[in-house]
């Protein structure tokens, strides 16, 4: 009476080459010793990419459904990408009731530890390219016996004949030849041949299996796996359990000398035990669509086979790596020769989080830069406890790279030496320099005689800047800068800013992610309020000076929604050519003198104001990126309140509110290379002011980030202001074209603002145009009609306009 155990394992072992025909995403792991490689393939794909960023921070990701594998075979593996299929088992082991990537007596992870089956594996071919000829006539069939134990045969082509079904397929066609170590070319002993032969015969995926040789006109021997599959009866129901971190369980073998009621008994205490592991287990990620559809495999096949099996193991892991989860593996299947199917799958659970500082050289060292400031930049996905995911590793680069310390950045998963199946996560990061300084100097240079360029001042300018990083090792950094177009003598036009940034406001460990932020500054900048409308003579420029403070403290509430609020101190001075201070406009007379009776040019009318506001800011953006186009909303609302201190008690409020919204016409496919979606841009703008309002604060129409087509402030300067504007993008190759129409009007307001600069300098308050354009790089050319005018011209500007 022969009984069979229903939840014996047949086990897949590890020293047969996987089959690499189909390409896919997959993971493959390798050792520091050649000679044990678990991998589908030893081709890699390049690694995941990085942030932007100028520094060389890059993401090394090594993750495959190979790394749970890797996580029970010692710390010497290092993960890679493959572009292969999932990794599978090579042969098969075991026998009775279950299918599984392991050895006899302890699973899979038994066999990691385990000398490895003796089989024909690729780096046990005999080395270098000679061979022996098979010295017999062509065309006959030899058995392995007959083969000369002192030849080394050259195997030309690999056919498997499958007996149930009387079909005979080249290798690589057919699903079971991951299964066998051996390869068309390669060059084998008549041992290593045998000892294929027994793995296979010994692994339980064939009821029975031969190799037969037939010889060739040039030497070589044809080789056809000729085999029975195993089957056993069918399934009706499907389970996927993780058995990650849980102990392999040792498999005691039936012996042979038992009586039928010690086999009996045998059979039901592996029942038993195995009722048990699955009680022990976790609820695997698999969704139940997945589930359900192969449950559907299953009753549509009726008995269930190795192949099937296959198909299933192959099912599972494409969804864990679609997923993300590139550690996952099924490493066994269970309850064969029952009406259910068990499937066993490590997932890559997270068992340790590592940070490491590396020097110049590569060396471990300490680092500057406080753990807990790390820490709070990775999402929980990566936290020991969840299973490891691609896009936890990926998010991880992109936060911490926003901190802008470190030059280099890793996120390495390995396998856990004290936990079968875990995964330790290791961060590599190589710190920036805490201080640097660096000059940059310039010369203007501008047309001469004949078109020849000329320097237009043998006087250099240039900025000096400085910065002293993650002070304390908490992110806190000085940041400073000097600037002037003439170094020798810089007094002249000297601008400067100073800031200092001190992040985590309520403590490194709180969640609340608030800056504070102080700055020292002096800056200098033309106005457009003061500029002359269309046709009118040139306007002589009214430079804007300011000099003061700036604290505020910045909230985030996602990477890019954020709360502003803050406090501005500052001297504003309006200065000519000359930079002496000016109190009112001036413009051309058709006599040919200046009018300098214009509107005046600050509040207090002394060429001079001093005020303190207070400042608020929200941004609310969503937007993203699909194939390098930006669709979603963002909207942003901005208020400055005069707080009465300063030049003639200056109390107004001041607020604006921007809208944008990138519409995806046309769904695409993600991915690298493909082409982005067609975009319609929805913008609207609307400004306003009550109380005191100084010229130089005046909202001004016009220009490439108001209204284009006109020169910046040519159509106004207003109290109240609106803008409309729509823009249609569409992908070509690398780049895109557009067409869009914009308008923007004062809102009948110009007259309300001091001297009224926009009926001083002769321009109408309101505007439209359209055009189209193209981005080239950074570069925006585009053509733009000026409807009040109704004449075109061309472009050039950098940047995007929303």
């Amino acid at each position: 009476m022969a009984l069979l155990s229903p939840t014996r394992f047949l086990q897949i072992h590890t020293s047969a080459v996987p089959r690499s025909r189909k390409p896919s995403p997959s993971v493959s792991c390798s050792a520091e010793n050649p000679d044990l490689d678990l991998s589908p393939a030893r081709s890699s794909i390049p690694s995941l990419p990085a942030a932007p960023s100028d520094r060389k921070s890059n993401l090394t990701v090594f993750a495959s459904a190979t790394a749970a594998i890797c996580a029970a075979a010692g710390g010497g593996f290092l993960f890679h990408f493959s572009s292969p299929p999932p990794p599978s088992g090579g042969g098969i082991g075991g026998g009775g009731g279950g299918w599984g990537w392991g050895s006899d007596g302890g699973g899979f992870w038994n066999n990691v530890f385990s000398p490895l089956p003796a089989s024909a594996s690729e780096d046990d071919q005999v080395s270098g390219v000679e061979w022996d000829s098979h010295g017999l006539p062509a065309n006959i069939i030899v058995q392995l016996s007959k083969l000369s134990g002192l030849k080394r045969y050259k195997i030309s082509e690999i056919l498997f004949f499958d007996r149930r079904r009387s079909s005979t397929v080249v290798g690589t066609e057919d699903s079971f030849f991951e299964m066998v170590s051996l390869r068309p070319g390669g060059v084998y002993t008549k041992v290593q041949l045998q000892k294929e032969l027994e793995s296979l015969a010994t692994c339980g995926m064939f009821e029975r299996v031969d190799l037969d040789c037939k010889t060739k006109a040039d030497g070589t021997l044809a080789l056809t796996v000729s085999f029975v599959e195993s089957t056993w009866q069918g399934a009706e129901s499907f389970q996927c359990i993780n058995v990650g971190l849980m102990q392999q369980s040792k498999q005691v073998e039936m012996d042979l000398d038992m009586t039928d009621k010690e086999k009996l008994e045998y059979i039901r205490m592996q029942e038993r035990d195995y009722r048990r592991r699955i009680e022990r287990s976790r609820s695997c990620l698999l969704p139940e669509p997945v589930q359900d559809e192969v449950v559907s495999m299953l009753r549509d096949q009726g008995k269930v086979t190795a192949r099937l099996l296959q198909r299933i193991r192959d099912r599972v892991q494409r969804w864990y790596h679609d997923e993300g989860y590139a550690c996952a593996q099924v490493v066994n299947f269970g309850n064969l020769n029952t009406r259910q199917v068990v499937c066993e799958v490590v997932e890559g659970d997270i068992t340790q989080l590592s940070v490491q500082f590396l020097d110049k050289l590569g060396n471990v060292c300490e680092g500057n830069t406080q753990l807990a400031v790390i820490h709070r930049e990775l999402p929980n996905q990566l936290r020991p406890g969840h299973v490891f995911n691609i896009e936890a590793g990926k998010q991880a680069l992109r936060n911490i790279n926003s901190l802008s310390l470190f030059s280099n950045i890793e996120v390495n998963p390995r396998p856990d030496e004290k936990s079968e199946g875990g995964i330790i996560v290791e961060i590599k990061l190589k710190e920036l320099e805490q201080k640097s300084a660096e000059v940059s100097t310039e010369w203007s240079i501008a047309p001469g005689s004949f078109g020849r360029p000329t320097l237009t001042s043998i006087q250099p300018g240039g900025t000096v800047s400085f910065e002293h990083r993650n002070i304390n090792g908490l992110n806190r950094s000085i940041v400073g800068s000097v600037t002037s177009s003439n170094l020798i003598n810089p007094q002249d036009d000297l601008s400067f800013k100073i800031d200092y940034v001190h992040p985590y406001v309520d403590g490194v460990t709180n969640p609340r992610n608030r800056t504070f932020r102080a700055s020292c500054f002096n800056s200098r900048k033309l106005s457009p309020v003061f500029t002359g409308g269309p046709g009118a003579d040139e306007v002589p420029p009214v430079w804007i000076d300011r000099a003061g403070i700036k604290a505020n403290i910045t909230e985030n509430f996602t990477r890019q929604s954020k709360f502003t609020y803050g406090l501005v101190m500052e001297e504003i001075s309006t200065r000519d050519e000359t930079s002496s201070v000016c109190t009112h406009g001036v413009r051309a007379l058709p006599s040919g003198g200046l009018s300098m009776d214009g509107p005046p040019t600050t509040l207090s009318g002394t060429g001079t104001d001093r005020m303190v506001f207070a400042q608020a800011n929200i941004t609310r953006d969503n937007t993203r990126f699909i194939n390098g186009a930006v669709v979603g909303q963002r909207d942003v609302f901005q208020l400055d309140q005069g707080l009465g201190i300063g030049s003639n008690y200056p109390f107004f409020n001041r607020h604006q509110l921007s809208s944008t919204r990138f519409i995806q016409l046309r769904s695409v496919e993600e991915g690298a290379g493909k082409l982005p979606p067609p975009i319609l841009v929805m913008h609207g703008h609307y400004g306003g002011c009550v109380g005191d309002l100084p010229s130089y604060d005046a909202f001004t129409l016009g220009g490439p980030y108001s209204v284009r087509g006109y020169n910046m402030g040519e159509l106004g300067a207003c109290r109240n202001i609106l803008e409309l504007a729509a823009e249609l993008r569409v992908p070509i190759r690398n780049t895109y074209i557009y067409s869009f129409i914009e308008h923007g009007t004062d809102l009948g307001s110009s007259k309300d603002v001091k001297g009224n600069p926009t009926e001083f300098f002769r321009r109408v308050g309101h505007g439209s145009s359209y055009g189209a354009g193209v981005k080239l790089g950074m570069v925006r050319a585009e053509y733009a009609v000026d409807n009040n005018s109704g004449t075109g011209a061309i472009f050039f500007r950098f940047g995007e306009r929303f």
